[in-house]
């Protein structure tokens, strides 16, 4: 990613003409053929959900066209002959409003800005450019820490920055800005500045989201038509409530947990499936955690659910270890008549020494994440829920510190993912989970990230926050 903005190189040549004429024209061909089948597709259900969702749907691609079209011109005719030249303003409808970039010269602290920079920040183009050092000052507060994150591995580990974050302008506008960029490294391979592209994603993720909220209004009308779905969804939620933000515990004393959860629904199922989670303050002043789930869906799975939440409290308020509750558990549903197989994962929390001890069964293992880093927890012996009578389970301790973030999941929470790789994708998410300062804002993060690919099955997830 060469940088046009340093004088230490020669500015990047355009690409050749034809070739770039050649993409334009295939844009251009492509914007005519999806706005004749919007054309086609627009009728009977234009005020329907489905008409809506569609509208949606196709307006968005069209507006990404519209900006490949436009950005691919700009990349016929090459940059500004001088970054303070005036921008011109963008096309109506864009979604990618302006595109900018920066260099940072770590030796000098001089910062050179494109004139497109400036009105993305919304800066008076006269001011000089913010070193990096500056640069947070225009961040929202809760975005700092992942620009702090995205810059120091930039810098030290000559990690290139790809991530999005918050500004506050002026004139009091918050605008979304994506930031991608490399570190450029000196003859002896040390980094000697950090160059960058900023453009401003405000309306794509606005018009993202009005597609994100068309799609759910169709599936939930569908939903509601089927009476055994609303059964099942009354039933559900009786046993598993919603929770629309942080749980707070009773106790909110050093070392107390902040917990928040949200449970993801299959993109295919017909009925709600038997994942579930759990979160109760005991008697003795520690706090139970669990996921888990059970096979099968529907009215049926969801009182097994019920069977099998008030089993493990009992156990957990009669004082059972991880461990023990995993084998009685086991028992009781080798037991049953109709034994509900699934997996487990079962959890004891004291807030006075901040030591979690767990264990589990047939399930994956909790993620801890500390300091902008991630990693799942080393995992005690464990078997499949009903696999084997008298079965026993080890349990697995951890002390655990302030700030420090615990992340309950099922399968299934990343689509198209299992075992280490799902593991993987959700550690990935470490440096903007530490930009989060609730249980409530790391819910969000992991929904916004997987909640919207489409999911075979049902997933819960569920995170802890250690608090001071």
């Amino acid at each position: 990613m060469p940088s046009h903005l340093s004088a230490d190189r020669p500015a990047a040549q355009p690409p050749g003409r034809g070739s770039v004429d050649a993409l334009i024209s295939q844009t251009r061909r492509l914007k005519g053929d999806v706005d004749a089948v919007r054309r086609d597709a627009e009728g009977e259900e234009a005020d329907h959900p489905r008409g809506r969702w569609q509208r949606a749907l196709y307006d968005l691609a069209l507006h990404q066209l519209n900006d490949l079209d436009e950005h691919l011109a700009q990349l016929r005719e090459g940059p500004p002959p001088t970054a303070s030249a005036e921008p011109p303003a963008p096309a109506p409808g864009s979604l990618l409003s302006r595109v900018g970039s920066a260099e940072w010269n770590l030796l000098t602290d001089e910062a050179s800005w494109s004139g497109e920079l400036y009105h993305i920040l919304g800066r008076d183009p006269a001011a000089p450019p913010l070193t990096l050092d500056e640069l947070p000052s225009v961040v929202l507060d809760e975005d700092r820490p992942k620009l702090t994150a995205m810059v120091t591995d930039c810098l030290v580990d000559a990690r290139p920055i790809d991530g999005e974050f918050r500004i506050a302008r002026r004139d009091g506008d918050v605008r979304t800005v994506h930031m991608m960029g490399e570190p450029v490294l000196d003859a002896d391979g040390s980094t000697a500045s950090m160059w960058a592209v900023l453009r401003d994603v405000s309306a794509l993720r606005r018009s993202q989201r009005v597609v994100s909220e068309t799609r759910d209004s169709l599936h939930d009308q569908r939903e509601a038509a089927r009476p055994e779905h609303r059964l099942a969804v009354e039933l559900q939620e009786a046993v598993l409530p919603p929770w629309r933000g942080s749980l707070r515990l009773p106790h909110r004393g050093p070392g107390a947990l902040d917990v928040a959860t949200h449970q993801l629904p299959a993109s295919t199922a017909t009925l709600i499936g038997g994942d579930w989670y759990d979160a109760l303050e005991l008697t003795d002043g520690e706090t139970l955690l669990g996921v888990g789930d059970l096979t099968g869906s529907g009215v049926g799975v969801t009182s097994n659910m019920t069977m099998l939440l008030g089993a493990v409290r009992g156990m957990a308020m009669a004082g059972a270890r991880p461990g023990q509750l995993m084998a009685l558990l086991n028992q009781l549903l080798d037991a049953t008549v109709q034994p509900a197989l699934g997996s487990a994962l079962c959890c004891r929390y004291r807030s006075a020494t901040r030591t979690l001890l767990w264990a589990q069964a047939g399930h994956p293992a909790p993620l801890l994440f500390r300091d902008g880093a991630g990693r799942a927890l080393s995992a005690p012996d464990g078997v499949l829920l009903g696999a084997t009578s008298g079965a026993t389970y080890g349990q697995a301790e951890e002390t655990l510190q302030v700030g420090d973030l615990l992340l309950l999941h099922t399968d299934g929470l990343v689509p198209g993912h299992t075992g280490t790789a799902a593991t993987a994708l959700l550690l990935d998410l470490a440096p903007r989970l530490a930009g989060n300062r609730t249980a409530e804002d790391c819910v969000r993060t992991v929904v916004q990230e997987f909640g919207e690919s489409e999911r075979e099955d049902n997933a819960c997830v569920l995170v802890a926050k250690v608090m001071a």
